[in-house]
């Protein structure tokens, strides 16, 4: 197996960071082949000598490997086969087939983080916080991620029912008629003649470029406090995370470390950026995961914004992809992640400068930011940062 990527996000849209690793040593991986795993096979020969009926050594294969991924009761250790992988590398470039959803494990449930504008699942009335329960009447939980998210991609025009748990409504179902997603990650404009807002929904193959273009066009605008709004970004590609969170941190302060079960640790750093010094405002709540919880974890230590609404999610792992033939990938978590002040924020999150909680029923209803709680806090804030 050759090492692919690294990905840090909170959901399934997780995404990667280049490096090599090596995972196996060669004396305990012949080890288990002799010992413990010598079981798999009997059972396979088993099966070859008692089962009346068809038998596939691909389909067997595959279902020993997701065997084993799923006995890890790690959400983000999966195998992905070549549909699975294929649709994990459309979505890490910014566009998919499906519902239109940001989802995320939870508490042994998969928990909608987000619902994107325009898209089947916003039109279905479908709401954050909402719980899946199954996906065409297949029971999904929190270790299935990566398979619920499958089960909901498809063709366009196609059809599929979510069965929704929703603490004011209780279970029901919602039936969607897939189409293409076209994922837009950054979105800017200008509140008034100072301030302005950027909105990043996940961290694609694009979104360091895209954020640091609109960040010079609203610059050019005459901004001189700027909000970012990460509710709901469930993280993405570390790397572009970097060159975002870069724009504001010094040059070569260090952005995050990670270190992975060998003790073996690694620095990224930032590059520098075009706003450095700029006052930030930064919106989090509890789909705030992963490579956004480092971007806000980055933001906290270094003191160059205030952290506005509910605590993030608390993702503080990484995943890497590995290559494992015929188009076929494992992802797998490698290491633990490091706030610049040291912290792991695995199942802890990271709490706001300022707490303020966004009320259960607006968000069963359409979107107003007029009536935004967290939104007017955040831009209170930041007129009171322009000098």
């Amino acid at each position: 197996m050759n090492s692919k990527k690294k990905w840090i996000s909170g959901t399934v849209a997780a995404l990667l960071i280049t490096n090599t690793i090596t995972l196996f040593g060669t004396k305990a991986y012949i080890s288990n082949q002799t010992g413990n795993f010598s079981k798999l096979f009997e059972v396979r020969n088993d099966l070859y000598k008692y089962y009346d009926g068809n038998i596939n050594d691909a389909d067997l294969v595959e279902g020993a490997i997701k065997g084993m991924t799923s006995a890890l009761k790690d959400p983000y250790t999966v195998f992905m086969n070549k549909k699975e992988y294929d649709e994990f590398n459309v979505q890490t470039e910014g566009n998919y087939s499906g519902v239109g959803l940001q989802v995320q494990a939870k508490d042994d449930n998969i928990v909608v983080a987000d619902v994107f504008e325009d898209s089947p699942a916003k039109k279905g009335g479908i709401l954050p916080k909402d719980i899946i329960e199954k996906v065409n009447g297949t029971d999904v939980t929190g270790k299935e991620l990566d398979k619920a998210v499958t089960l909901m991609k498809g063709q366009d025009g196609t059809e599929v029912t979510l069965t929704l748990y929703r603490e004011s409504k209780g279970t029901f179902d919602v039936k969607l008629k897939r189409a293409k997603i076209n994922l837009a990650t950054v979105k800017g404009e200008m509140i008034d003649s100072n301030i302005g807002y950027m909105q990043v929904t996940m961290f694609d193959e694009n979104t360091a470029k895209n954020f640091t273009s609109k960040l010079q066009e609203l610059q050019a605008k005459g901004m001189k406090s700027l909000i970012i709004d990460l509710r709901g970004n469930p993280g993405g590609l570390l790397d572009e995370c970097v060159d975002m969170v870069s724009n504001f941190v010094p040059k070569d302060k260090v952005i995050v470390s990670t270190i992975d079960k060998y003790k073996n640790k690694k620095e990224y750093k930032s590059k520098g950026g075009v706003a450095e010094g700029l006052p930030v405002t930064i919106l989090t709540n509890g789909g705030t995961a992963s490579a956004s919880e480092i971007f806000s974890g980055a933001v906290r230590d270094y003191k160059i914004g205030t952290l506005v609404g509910e605590k993030t999610f608390g993702k503080g792992v990484v995943q890497t992809i590995l290559d494992t033939g015929e188009g076929t990938a494992l992802k797998v978590t490698v290491s633990k992640y490091y706030t610049p002040n040291g912290e792991n924020i695995h199942h802890t999150g990271i709490k706001p400068d300022i707490e303020v909680k966004y009320p259960d029923e607006l968000r069963q209803k359409p979107y107003d930011r007029n009536q935004d709680p967290q939104f007017a806090k955040a831009l209170e804030i930041a007129k009171g940062k322009i000098k």
